[in-house]
């Protein structure tokens, strides 16, 4: 508390008393408050006498600010106006409350506006910078319909979506034939000169500088070449990319191998990014670069990252935090219905390290790494291999096993069809142990597998012919035991990625029977205007449904690429509703994932009748910290740097483990201010005003799972008991 009365001493500089002058002179009554107000409490009072009759002008507002549960119908009442009324009340009410942020490593911050405005107003001090005064200007202006809610037209949003080519466009597919020249000399002179040795892949001795080129483009599309070949250092990175990088870069990129962030990055998806950038293509690359080059915030971080989400610790046979009692890491579960296995293969690896990937607190651990010969299974996991899937078969609620890692794709062939095999031989088990059970006292079934995977984005050499009829035989085999979802997940983050060769991958899974979904991690690159509404308009394009726009989870070292959850909110109500699939359509679009083969036409029939540019199948969400997936949330406060303080509850529209009625609401304290959120737009080239009613956006609202996401129904009547759970 000491600290905390120190900065309240501190001056605000001369820009943050150029903003405050300017939100006085907008808000006469405030200022009049404030000067008025002998102490905090008196500012405290007088303000919320002032909001709340403006609140009752709308009762169902009135209502949603006193509930203590999340109401849509209410939600759906609100005015602009009532957001803002409605925030300056939740800030009055949390005054004073200390939340420890580990942004700052766990140090408390306190959220108390009103006295950081009467602070500055009377005695020009307060210590808030100019994000906190900035936010708090626009919150007013919305207050007053100064800042009144105007939504893009349709033909705005479709002028943001044409300025980002995609990786299909003639001219970008012909910068990727130059990239990818360069990149295969470069690496067939290291082969040359023994700088690179390789079993496999090497010349023998006598034959021509030609014949090297074409075996050079002939292992080119193999994806064991790739990773063979992956870039491990920044110094051949900086090489591969033609020595492009500056020198502030290249100094983070060494910070980070001295700290001991791996690299990782294979020559095909280097060949993604721009070296000389022409007019067409400027900016296009920055979602892929950001996945790519660490930032500064991460390499500071690196050794004190906190784990994000707390049921991904498990212990064995102890609850985690979501109550589920796990059999070791291989298992992580946050619902009743659904849980993730991690294989002990090469799955457990990646075609690549995303600088903002969550499992970045393992990779800081050790247990993850790319040293891809240990993490070969030994022969012990084909005995704990079975004993690890009866955790799904003995469980009452679980009816969903999402095989992911890592990669799942990293497996070889022979190690995924083992897995998929041992799968089907459980779900079998399963079914035949549910015959015996009594009406009402039967388990659900395996009725949906998923593979989660980014090789289709990272390294589509994976995706072959031969994958494909390991998946199609499992398919086949494992639909006539009752399986009925086959759903392979993943990870397209720019449309730059959508490439020839991930189109063909695509075709590929889509032809063996599986759904092909995508999971859109929200950066700031990935954030920018029309930059979604485009990658789901190409994923459609190559037969993909978008499934989830996640916004960046993580703490100080994901900083760099976190867009506040306000722009999430934003891109869904003023981007991403030109692409809602009418009500009317809904029953014939809950059944494109039920005919993979066809996606393609359905998708275009559907978009073409109801002139929509995409289908916005996808839900704007937050992995919490704590359980569950969420955009449900008020604004409760905010810190004098201006990062917001959110106040998050559970999705509702889905089943969770009992212990979320314990643990209530979830508080998320942003990494960055929406000024400097704003500040790094404009770097990469946007306009500040495209986004003036982000900071409007204080309340959010967990969209509906569309029907095709749903679990089908059993024809008889699962148990409503619990396996594996302690609360």
């Amino acid at each position: 508390m000491e600290s905390i009365n120190k900065l309240d001493k501190i001056a605000i500089s001369v820009h943050a008393h150029k903003i405050l002058r300017k939100l006085l002179d907008e808000n006469p009554v405030l200022e009049k408050i404030l000067l008025n107000a002998n102490t905090e409490e008196d500012a405290l009072g007088a303000i919320k006498n002032w909001i709340f009759p403006k609140l009752k002008r709308n009762p169902a507002a009135e209502d949603f600010y006193h509930s203590q549960k999340n109401n849509p119908e209410l939600f759906e009442q609100l005015f602009w106006e009532d957001y803002a009324a409605i925030r300056i009340l939740d800030y009055i009410d949390h005054a004073g409350e200390e939340y420890p942020d580990q942004n700052i490593h766990g140090e408390v911050a306190i959220t108390n506006p009103i006295k950081m405005l009467w602070l500055a107003t009377n005695f020009g001090v307060g210590g808030a910078k100019p994000g906190f005064f900035k936010d708090m200007l626009q919150l007013f202006r919305q207050l007053n319909s100064s800042l009144p809610w105007i939504p893009p037209q349709n033909h705005q949003i479709i002028e943001w979506m044409e300025r980002y080519p995609s990786g299909i466009d003639k001219k970008i597919i012909d910068l990727r034939i130059q990239n990818k020249k360069r990149i295969l000399q470069i690496l067939l002179k290291k082969i040359e000169n023994k700088e690179i040795r390789s079993k496999q892949y090497f010349f023998e001795t006598g034959i021509s500088q030609q014949e090297k080129e074409e075996k050079m483009e002939e292992w080119w599309n193999e994806s064991r070449f790739h990773l063979k070949f992956a870039v491990r250092s920044p110094e051949l990175l900086n090489e591969m990319l033609d020595y492009s990088l500056d020198p502030d870069t290249m100094q983070i990129l060494y910070n980070a191998k001295e700290k001991g962030i791996p690299f990782f990055v294979n020559p095909y998806y280097l060949s993604l990014l721009n070296v000389q950038t022409p007019e067409f293509a400027v900016g296009a690359d920055l979602a892929i670069r950001c996945y790519v080059v660490y930032s500064q915030q991460l390499v500071e971080e690196f050794g004190e990252i906190v784990a994000w989400e707390k049921e991904d610790k498990t212990e064995p046979g102890k609850p985690n935090a979501a109550g589920w009692i796990l059999p070791s890491h291989n298992i992580h579960r946050r619902y009743p219905e659904v849980a993730i296995f991690i294989p002990d293969t090469v799955g457990r690896a990646c075609g690549g390290l995303c600088a903002s990937c969550q499992r970045m607190y393992d990779f800081q651990r050790g247990r993850f790494n790319f040293d891809l010969e240990k993490l070969k299974p030994n022969e012990s996991w084909k005995e704990r291999l079975p004993k690890l899937l009866d955790y799904f078969k003995d469980d009452a609620q679980l009816r969903d096993i999402l095989l992911t890692g890592g990669d799942a794709l990293m497996s070889n062939d022979k190690s995924l069809k083992h897995i998929l095999n041992e799968i089907y031989k459980m779900a079998l088990r399963k079914k035949n142990k549910n015959i015996l059970r009594a009406q009402n006292k039967k388990y659900a079934e395996i009725v949906r597998v998923r593979i989660g995977t980014r090789l289709p984005v990272y390294l589509p050499q994976r995706i072959t012919p031969e994958l494909g009829n390991i998946l199609s035989d499992f398919k086949t085999k494992a639909s006539k035991i009752g399986i009925k979802q086959f759903v392979i997940q993943t990870h397209f983050e720019s449309p730059m990625e959508v490439t020839p060769e991930a189109r063909r991958a695509i075709q590929i899974l889509l032809n063996s029977g599986w759904a092909v979904t995508n999971q859109l991690v929200f950066t700031a690159a990935a954030s920018r205007r029309g930059h979604s509404a485009k990658l789901r308009k190409v994923l459609n394009d190559v037969g993909v449904l978008a499934y989830y726009t996640f916004t960046v989870k993580g703490f100080k070292e994901n900083s760099s690429n976190f867009a506040p959850n306000a722009r999430a909110v934003q891109e869904e109500m003023e981007e991403k509703v030109i692409g809602r699939i009418p009500e009317d359509e809904m029953e014939f679009a809950q059944k494109l994932m039920a005919a993979p083969k066809n996606i393609r036409n359905n998708i275009e029939k559907i978009r073409t009748v109801n002139d929509l540019p995409f289908l916005a199948t996808d839900r704007n969400i937050l992995n919490l910290p704590g359980v569950g997936k969420s955009l449900t949330f008020r604004t409760i406060g905010i810190t004098r740097y201006g990062r917001r303080i959110l106040e998050f509850d559970h999705d509702r529209t889905r089943n969770h483990s009992p212990i979320i009625d314990k643990i209530g609401k979830v508080i998320v304290i942003e990494s960055k201010s929406i000024e400097e959120y704003l500040d790094q737009l404009e770097a990469m080239g946007e306009k500040r005003k495209d986004y003036e009613r982000i900071y409007g956006y204080s309340i959010g609202q967990t969209e509906p799972r569309m029907p095709m996401y749903e679990y089908p129904e059993y024809s008889y009547k699962v148990t409503k008991e619990f396996s594996n759970l302690e609360v």
